[in-house]
C-alpha cells in the first residue's frame, strides 16, 4: 500500500503534488519522491516522511506543469533513496510511480538484463519503466508501448507514467485503486480522493484493467487492448476529515471494506523461499500475540492437517516458560508491526536454543526481521485503526499461500470474491448489533478451523465495544461454561457446512434449550432453522471457510461499538503496537 499522485495542467505541479502527498501519507511513510517535467525530468526523492524530505529537497521549488509523486510503504526492497519512487528507465526517458506488487517482475527483469538494461533499485516497480523503454526501443508509439507493457504484468498495480517530450500522463490500474480528478483545464489522478479534494469535486474512478491518457485538454480511457471506452464521473462533497477516511465514518470501517482490494497484494507475496525453509522441518512452533495468535492457530491447524507437521501454536509471552525448541525446530513468528516485545523476546529465546526462525510481518526492516532467517511480508500497508482487521486477513492470505500454493485442489484466487460477498451482510449485522449492544456477556462458539475465527470475533468485540465476550470450542461448552447460559444471553456460533457441522448442531440444541439468543453464521439451512437469527456465509471448500466468516465478525464488532457510542478507531487502554512486555 503506497500513495501515488499525478498532475497535468496550468499550475505549478510540484506544489499540488506535495500537498497531495501529505494527504496520502497514511498509505505509506517509509520514503517519498516527486518527478516534474521541467525541460527534462527533475527527480527528487529520499527516505523519510513527506514533511521532512520535501523541505530538505525543496520539492515545491521545481518549475513545470506535469508531474508525479509517491509516498512509499516498502514491500520489495528496503526503505532508502534508491528504492524510493519515482523510478526511471536507463536514460530517464520514462518516469513512473507504482502502487502494488508485480508478481512476475523477476522474469521480466531477467529478460531486460539480457537485453542490456541496467537497474538502480531493488524494487519490482522499476521493471515497468524499463519494459516501456524496451517497447519504445522496439519502435512502438508511446500509448501502444504503455498498453503492451502493462499487459505483460501479473499482480496488482496502480501506475502513473510520464514519457520524455510529452505533456501527458499515462495511467493504469488492476487490483489497486486509482481515481482521476477532473478540473478546469487540469487533470489529476491519485490513489485516493483526499489528495485531490481541494482542487476538484468531480472524479472518475478507474475500473479493473482500465488505462488512460491525461492531458490539459482532457482524458481518454482505454481497455486492456487499447480500445477507447467510457466511464461515468461522480461528484463528491466531503469534508477533509471524512475524505481521509474515504467517506466512511471511521478508519476501521474503511479498512474492513478495503480488504477486498488489498487482499490481492497479500496473495501476490513471494513465499517460495519460506516454503523451502518450511519443508526442511517436521517440528514447527508458531508464536504470536493477540490477533496474530489467532492467525497462528489457523496456521497450526493447516500445518497439521495439510502437511502432517508436528506443529503447535504458542502465546509469545508464555513461550519461554512452556516450550523447548531445538536446532530441529522451525519457529514461525507472526507480528503485524514486527516490533511486538513479547514476540521478540520469544524469538531471542528460540535463537538461544539454535532454532531457525521464519517471520510473517507487515513492516520492512522491523526488529523481527533482524532476528529471522527468512521473512515473508504481508503487503497490507499501514493500518490506522487500533483494532486489526485488514492485517489479520492479510496474515491469513499469506498463511494460505504458504500452505496451498501449487495445490490444484484449493483455488486461492477466489478469496477476494469470498470477501466481497461477505460484505453484503452489513445491513443484517447492524440489526444484530442493536439487539446485543446491552448484553453483559456474549459467547462465541466454533469447532476446527472455525474456532480461531470465533476467538478473533470475541477479541474484536471486547477491544472496541467493552463488552465481555468469550470464545469456546463447541464441545467445551458442556464442560463448565454451559452453567453461564441463561435466558437471552447471546451465543454466536460459527458453523460452515464442514465436518464440524453435525456436532455443532447438537451444541446449538443445548444452548437453545437454556434460553440463549442463538445467532448462527452459516450456509446450512438446518442450522438456520435452529437459530433465532442467522447470517448467511458463502458455501465454499471447508479449508477456506475462515475467509467466509471473518468480515462478518469484524462488522459485528464495529457496529456494536458504534451503537454503544464508542469510537472504534481508538479503544481505551490499547495501542496499535505493543512494544513493552
Amino acid at each position: 500500500m503506497c500513495g501515488i499522485i499525478g498532475y497535468v495542467g496550468r499550475q505549478r505541479a510540484s506544489a499540488i503534488i506535495t500537498e497531495g502527498l501529505k494527504r496520502l501519507e497514511y498509505r505509506g511513510y517509509d520514503s517519498v519522491g516527486i518527478a516534474i517535467n521541467n525541460n527534462g525530468f527533475d527527480i527528487r526523492k529520499n527516505q523519510g516522511n513527506v514533511e521532512e524530505v520535501s523541505a530538505v529537497l525543496q520539492f515545491t521549488s521545481i518549475e513545470g506543469h506535469v508531474g508525479i509523486g509517491h509516498t512509499r510503504w516498502a514491500t520489495h526492497g528496503a526503505p532508502c533513496k534508491d528504492n524510493a519512487h519515482p523510478h526511471h528507465d536507463c536514460k530517464q526517458k520514462v518516469i513512473l510511480a507504482h502502487n502494488g506488487v508485480i508478481e512476475n517482475y523477476k522474469e521480466i527483469k531477467r529478460d531486460l538484463l539480457a537485453k542490456g538494461h541496467t537497474f538502480s533499485s531493488e524494487t519490482d516497480s522499476e521493471v515497468i519503466a524499463h519494459l516501456i523503454e524496451q517497447m519504445r526501443n522496439d519502435g512502438l508509439a508511446p500509448l501502444v508501448a504503455f498498453v503492451r507493457a502493462v499487459g505483460s504484468l501479473k499482480g496488482s498495480y496502480a501506475i502513473i507514467a510520464m514519457l520524455e517530450g510529452e505533456e501527458k500522463l499515462y495511467v493504469a490500474r488492476k487490483n489497486s485503486p486509482l481515481i482521476i480528478g477532473i478540473g478546469n483545464g487540469e487533470l489529476m489522478c491519485a490513489s485516493d480522493i483526499p489528495a485531490m479534494l481541494t482542487h476538484t469535486k468531480t472524479f472518475l474512478p478507474l475500473e479493473e484493467g482500465d488505462m488512460a491518457e491525461l492531458t490539459p485538454r482532457g482524458y481518454k480511457i482505454y481497455d486492456g487492448f487499447g480500445n477507447e471506452i467510457s466511464r461515468k464521473t461522480i461528484t463528491v462533497d466531503w469534508s477533509a476529515e471524512i475524505a481521509e477516511k474515504g467517506g466512511y465514518p471511521h478508519f476501521m470501517l474503511k479498512e474492513i471494506n478495503d480488504q477486498i482490494h488489498f487482499i490481492h497484494e497479500s496473495l501476490a507475496t513471494d513465499v517460495a523461499n519460506a516454503r523451502k525453509a518450511l519443508d526442511k522441518f517436521n517440528q514447527v512452533h508458531v508464536i504470536a500475540c493477540g490477533t496474530s495468535y489467532h492467525a497462528g492457530m489457523v496456521l497450526k491447524i493447516l500445518l497439521q492437517k495439510q502437511m502432517n507437521k508436528n506443529a503447535e501454536a504458542y502465546i509469545a509471552s508464555e513461550y519461554s516458560f512452556v516450550s523447548a525448541p531445538s536446532k530441529d525446530t522451525l519457529v514461525i513468528a507472526i507480528s503485524q508491526s514486527g516490533e511486538t516485545a513479547d514476540t521478540l523476546q520469544a524469538l531471542r529465546y528460540a535463537k538461544s536454543r539454535n532454532a531457525s526462525v521464519l517471520s510473517l510481518t507487515n513492516v520492512v526492516q522491523s526488529s523481527i526481521t533482524r532476528l529471522s532467517d527468512e521473512v515473508v511480508y504481508l503487503n497490507a500497508g499501514p493500518e490506522v485503526s487500533v483494532a486489526a482487521t485488514k492485517t489479520f486477513v492479510s496474515q491469513l492470505a499469506v498463511i494460505y499461500k504458504l500452505i496451498f500454493e501449487g495445490n490444484k485442489n484449493v483455488d486461492l484466487s477466489i478469496i477476494p470474491r469470498i470477501l466481497e460477498k461477505t460484505l453484503e451482510t452489513e445491513e443484517e449485522l447492524k440489526k444484530i448489533a442493536d439487539k446485543v449492544k446491552e448484553s453483559k456477556d456474549i459467547f462465541f462458539l466454533g469447532r476446527g478451523i472455525s474456532y480461531p475465527i470465533a476467538m478473533e470475533g470475541a477479541l474484536k468485540l471486547k477491544e472496541i465495544s467493552y463488552l465481555h465476550a468469550e470464545a469456546y470450542p463447541g464441545g467445551e461448552l458442556k464442560h463448565g461454561p454451559l452453567s453461564l447460559i441463561h435466558d437471552g444471553i447471546p451465543v454466536i456460533a460459527l458453523i460452515p457446512s464442514d465436518e464440524t457441522m453435525p456436532k455443532m448442531l447438537g451444541t446449538l440444541k443445548e444452548v437453545k434449550s437454556r434460553g440463549a439468543l442463538l445467532i448462527a453464521f452459516t450456509d446450512n439451512p438446518n442450522i438456520k432453522s435452529e437459530s433465532d437469527l442467522s447470517i448467511s456465509i458463502p458455501s465454499i471448500k471447508s479449508e477456506l471457510c475462515p475467509f467466509s466468516m471473518i468480515i462478518p465478525m469484524q462488522l459485528l464488532a464495529y457496529y456494536v461499538s458504534v451503537a454503544r457510542g464508542i469510537n472504534p478507531d481508538r479503544p481505551r487502554n490499547l495501542a496499535k503496537s505493543v512494544t513493552v512486555e
